[in-house]
């Protein structure tokens, strides 16, 4: 039986993610090049024989903003319930190309953005400016120093831990436990996260069990997708997954060969 994984999306370009502005509260749209990318994601990477088979979704986390929600409206699944919000846009995935996905999906806090409080909404580069004026040194570090009038890392990783915490022993315990039966349905276990770059970077250190400032540093673009899951099928071992095959099913008398 395969081993379950979660797979992060970042959410596509908006206005603010173009010019650097941290934007964790505010809920602005993508932009139209933004949602073009995310359709184009969603064909590459979303299908029967791609890296998200959506046949294989048991769960999906969902941020509470519009740009995260518009995202997975355009990520090429057609959901087997409607979608828990109106949706923000005219259109979803193209006319007739969405696949079928069995998952339920979650709208939940715990996967919201970074709140940046006195810094949403502006630059690093005027973040560090700010904190000089107010004596707090120029070189901020938000895995370090947090956000004032925001969260603090400590913050972030209780709220991270209590849903990777569900996770494991909701969805993918059970799959990892449970004995292959011949002729018997595959049992879904993969979970997709749609949410933002901070909270998401975040959670693949904490999948891991490193504090914020003690691991290597992330990268995730606008639209991204990153994937995580276990070592040697052990739930005990968590792990990133650097490179991901596509899926592709072998005919039966190719595996006798």
């Amino acid at each position: 039986m395969s081993t379950p994984r979660v797979f992060i999306v970042r959410h596509g370009e908006t206005e603010w993610s173009l010019s650097g502005r941290h934007t964790s509260t505010t809920d602005i749209p993508l932009t139209a090049n933004g949602e073009r990318r995310v359709l184009a994601t969603g064909r590459a990477l979303v299908g029967h024989d791609r890296l998200i088979v959506p046949s294989k979704l048991a769960h999906v986390y969902v941020s509470p903003r519009r740009r995260a929600q518009r995202t997975l409206e355009l990520l090429n699944l057609a959901f087997h319930s409607s979608l828990p919000w109106t949706p923000h846009g005219t259109t979803t995935t193209e006319p007739g190309e969405g696949l079928p996905c069995p998952a339920a999906i979650e709208v939940t806090e715990d996967i919201r953005e970074w709140d940046y409080g006195d810094y949403e909404g502006i630059t690093s580069r005027e973040i560090c400016a700010l904190r000089e004026s107010q004596g707090l040194g120029s070189d901020w570090n938000i895995w370090r120093d947090g956000c004032v009038g925001g969260e603090s890392p400590a913050d972030v990783a209780e709220r991270l831990d209590r849903l990777i915490k569900e996770i494991r022993e909701k969805w993918h315990a059970p799959v990892m436990n449970k004995e292959k039966v011949d002729g018997e349905e595959p049992v879904r276990g993969d979970v997709l996260i749609v949410a933002h770059g901070h909270i998401l970077r975040a959670f693949a250190q904490r999948w891991t069990g490193q504090s914020f400032d003690s691991g290597p540093s992330f990268l995730m673009e606008a639209g991204g997708v990153g994937t995580l899951s276990y070592e040697h099928h052990n739930i005990n071992e968590p792990a990133i997954l650097l490179g991901g095959a596509f899926v592709v099913d072998i005919p039966e008398d190719d595996t006798k060969a």
